[in-house]
């Protein structure tokens, strides 16, 4: 005949290593800090960033590298790799982001189809990951939108 008094004993650890565990999984990065002025701060902010990928493994060819670059007053600039882009950047809580007005010159380029890709990777960035020099924006379902570089 089993007892169940081993199971007993064991239950108050079953129940802190779980409760542990789901404390690890629920923390998160501290958010994007504001000096008193309002202005931005944090490694995403006054960085430039270079293309790398578009969705998961996707390599664009453009006349030049497509880049952005995110002022502490929030304001967005760069190239969709044939326009200059300018726009504006909210970030929140849980690597939140947010870019809005986002407006590009309208010079012709064989290419205009990619570089609205990567407007529109901009327009719909929900939140991103920073890792090293890697920056990943995910879309609002989850859905890994593109990858950028830290420039050097």
């Amino acid at each position: 005949m089993v007892t169940a008094q081993p199971m007993r004993k064991a239950r108050p650890l079953l129940v802190l290593a779980a409760a542990a565990l789901l404390a690890a999984c629920g923390s998160r990065s501290p958010a994007p800090a504001e000096d008193s002025s309002g202005a931005l701060e944090g490694p995403l902010v006054e960085q430039r960033w270079n293309l790398l990928l578009v969705g998961t493994s996707e390599r664009l060819s453009m006349p030049e590298t497509p880049w952005f670059e995110i002022g502490r007053e929030g304001r967005l600039v760069g190239s969709d790799g044939c326009n200059e882009m300018r726009g504006r950047v909210r970030l929140g809580d849980s690597q939140r982001i947010e870019v809005t007005e986002l407006a590009t010159t309208r010079r012709g380029c064989p290419q205009l189809e990619d570089a609205a890709r990567v407007t529109a990777m901009l327009e719909t960035a929900y939140r991103y990951l920073i890792d090293h020099d890697r920056l990943v924006f995910f879309g609002p379902d989850q859905r890994v939108l593109g990858g950028w570089r830290q420039a050097n």
